[in-house]
């Protein structure tokens, strides 16, 4: 999977908020925003194509968390994104 183009991620007092860039993916009835962890994934991830396996090994190397937790929460997380339409 890949982050859709057209999307990026800013910080806008002290909250990481998803900006959408283009006519085609503005929704005006919902503003993405992303907790640190899932900021510091979509940045490391933003520019290429990746898996959840390689998001969970990305928890694991920067953060004290075990396997199983970290492949829940990547799971919610993509669920979440793909939900929004952030990635293809």
């Amino acid at each position: 999977m890949k982050i859709r183009k057209g999307f990026e991620l800013h910080k806008v007092c002290d909250e990481n908020i998803i900006i959408s860039h283009g006519v085609e993916n503005i929704n005006f009835t919902k503003v993405i925003t992303l907790n640190e962890t899932a900021a510091y994934l979509w940045n490391k991830v933003a520019s290429k194509d990746f898996t959840e396996e390689e998001l969970v090994e990305l928890l694991l190397k920067e953060y004290e968390v075990d396997k199983e937790t970290a492949a829940a929460d990547v799971k919610n997380l993509v669920e979440s994104w793909v939900n929004a339409g952030l990635v293809e």
